[in-house]
């Protein structure tokens, strides 16, 4: 783990636009400042899906200020945990790093209808993520 004992996550899908994002955005809720968060994308899109904002506002997450990043080296270096949505080989391989390949529909296109499943997929592998990182699942208050 990193320094502080905080642990560290990274979660990277293609255009960082909506799973990696949806993912940061629950991990921030449901785990509050004891965990680090980050978010990345190897080819990330103009901007934030609108329809993953709508999804996430509809559980009182707040995801729309939130801007796709680059996917960088020291991005991954400094996460303890790195999840990947789809990204595949783009993804570089540090050793002691935890790796996770979170296979997950993408919502890029797809209708509020189509995203509500993938959104409280990733809501409930983000519980058992902090189950696993030991740190206590924080209740929404939506």
């Amino acid at each position: 783990m990193t320094h502080d004992a905080k642990p560290s996550v990274l979660f990277v899908c293609v255009h960082n636009a909506g799973r990696s994002q949806m993912a940061a955005g629950f991990l921030r809720a449901l785990g509050g400042d004891a965990v680090e968060v980050r978010s990345a994308g190897s080819m990330p899109a103009e901007q934030i899906n609108p329809t993953a904002v709508a999804a996430m506002a509809e559980l009182g997450i707040d995801i729309a200020a939130e801007q796709p990043k680059v996917l960088s080296t020291e991005a991954v270096q400094a996460s303890d945990v790195v999840i990947t949505m789809g990204c595949g080989d783009a993804c570089p391989i540090f050793p002691g790093k935890r790796y996770e390949d979170w296979a997950l529909a993408d919502p890029a296109g797809q209708g509020i209808e189509a995203v509500r499943p993938i959104r409280d997929e990733i809501r409930g592998r983000i519980t058992v993520l902090l189950g696993e990182l030991e740190v206590p699942v924080r209740e929404l208050t939506a």
